[in-house]
């Protein structure tokens, strides 16, 4: 499986967060917090889009590092994503993501 598919199986290399902080794109860091600001009726800033990948060594977006119950329940069960839970298939949490994005079920199964 490739390091950049998140625990969830959604791919980082796709996420906004992920392609302003590899390039130092300022103008995608500040559409991306307003973007996400809207989307969680939250006080997201341009500062707070960085991330290098959830499943990565280095800098993560607040959400990312500290607020998915789907990295903090996979770090504390030791999986490298969900697609190594046994209990995967009736996960409510990441049921929420792959309901939505097929991509992502097939990431975690592949």
């Amino acid at each position: 499986m490739r390091k950049m598919i998140a625990y969830c199986g959604l791919d980082c290399e796709k996420c906004d967060a992920y392609i302003a902080t590899i390039n130092d794109d300022q103008a995608l860091r500040e559409k991306t917090a307003r973007e996400w600001a809207e989307l969680n009726n939250a006080p997201i800033l341009p500062e707070h889009i960085n991330c290098l990948g959830c499943r990565t060594e280095g800098v993560k977006t607040v959400f990312c590092d500290n607020l998915c119950e789907i990295r903090q329940c996979a770090l504390k069960k030791s999986v490298t994503t969900c697609g190594d839970c046994p209990n995967m298939d009736g996960c409510p949490t990441v049921g929420e993501i792959i309901a939505d994005n097929p991509e992502a079920a097939d990431n975690l199964k592949g």
